[in-house]
């Protein structure tokens, strides 16, 4: 079993006997998720850690465009809500990079890829991508790639 989903489980085990509603729920989800990813295809199949980390950080990121759409529409109280349960998954995602770190990666996989100019920012971001694997946000990487090129 994958390690990652080992402590998602005994974190819930451990929110339960706490009484820890958001806690309780949020992980609840999270499992339910990667229960779904497990079933998914043709035949069940047990996650490794890497698909288990896209799983949370894929629910991570839902809870975050939720949090904002909620606050869009004046739903302050369900925002919260939201905020807080992606703020509780983010703790099992490993930490971001720092802008510095990012600069210099994204300098590395453009000097790798050869890219010199806006219209290859493609091949520019695959070459990037290899290089945080997971570290950083798709929408930070991709807006220093485009910093760099123009």
């Amino acid at each position: 079993m994958a390690a990652l989903k080992d402590r998602l489980r005994q974190d819930l085990t451990t929110a339960m006997k706490a009484r820890d509603e958001l806690a309780t729920s949020t992980l609840r989800m999270a499992l339910a998720a990667l229960q779904l990813e497990e079933v998914a295809g043709a035949a069940a199949r047990e996650l490794t850690d890497e698909e288990v980390l896209a799983v949370v950080r894929r629910e991570t990121k839902k809870r975050r465009e939720a949090a904002d759409a909620f606050a869009g529409a004046g739903r302050e109280e369900s925002a919260a809500r939201e905020q807080a349960e992606g703020a509780l998954l983010e703790t099992y995602l490993p930490a971001q990079l720092s802008d510095e770190e990012l600069t210099e990666r994204v300098r590395a996989g453009i000097a790798e890829s050869g890219v010199t100019s806006i219209r290859d920012m493609g091949r520019a971001m695959k070459a990037v991508q290899a290089l945080v694997a997971g570290t950083a946000e798709g929408s930070r990487v991709a807006a220093e790639v485009k910093r760099q090129l123009a």
